[in-house]
């Protein structure tokens, strides 16, 4: 099988599960811009990137019709390039990030569209726990941002627990969504669940979910 006929046969079949609802976001870190030309071909819109250098690159390659997510992990000296590319950030968590963004999207002279990440690592500070903020914080949180300019929250986003309750985590995280929109009325996306876990993120009401190796099969190693 070619690579675009293997392509096509497991975007069809993930497709085929999906409620019309349900945006797909297939993750094309690390694998070659050649797959994601092929994906776009193959009717595809919505691509994850967690690396900046990488969404910079593919993005570039691709007509305007493509949908880009960043999904990553922020750092500073990266937003403005991100900001560039990206239609969503998925990983928003920290108040001066959201000022940055603000400023380069007004710059750009766009609205970057940004979903909170918030934190569903059950317990309490372990090493290695997953970016985001924190459930009971998100109020507060939201309310420093959501007046700056050119930049709109649309929802949240969240990780499963690496070994907690996925089917918990994301109950919490469609709570944390309800909490949201009491605020921001208009900001009703859930982005949540991966390959090991979408088919559950979308029972507790995801909008978003993104795929890679359901996709495009195993990852190599990053460089």
């Amino acid at each position: 099988m070619d690579r675009s006929a293997e392509l096509s046969a497991n975007l069809n079949k993930v497709k085929a599960e999906l409620p019309s609802t349900v945006t797909l976001i297939v993750v094309t870190k690390t694998f070659p811009s050649s797959d994601v030309k092929l994906l776009y071909e193959l009717g595809q819109r919505h691509f994850g990137e967690n690396r900046d250098s990488e969404g910079a690159e593919k993005s570039e390659q691709l007509p305007d019709e493509a949908v880009w997510h960043f999904q990553g992990g922020i750092q500073s000296n990266k937003l403005k390039s991100i900001v560039k590319w990206s239609d969503y950030i998925h990983s928003l968590d920290e108040i001066s990030h959201a000022k940055k963004i603000s400023q380069y999207a007004q710059e750009l002279g766009k609205t970057q569209r940004c979903f909170i990440q918030i934190n569903l690592d059950a317990g309490e500070e372990i090493p290695g726990q997953r970016s985001g903020v924190k459930p009971q914080q998100l109020p507060e949180f939201a309310s420093a941002i959501s007046g700056l300019p050119a930049l709109e929250i649309v929802g949240v986003m969240g990780v499963g627990p690496l070994n907690g309750d996925p089917n918990q985590a994301f109950a919490n995280l469609q709570k944390t969504s309800g909490s949201l929109k009491a605020l921001i009325p208009a900001a009703n996306y859930i982005s949540a669940g991966m390959s090991s876990d979408y088919k559950i993120a979308i029972e507790h009401g995801a909008t978003h979910i993104r795929l890679g190796s359901s996709i495009l099969g195993s990852r190599s190693p990053a460089p």
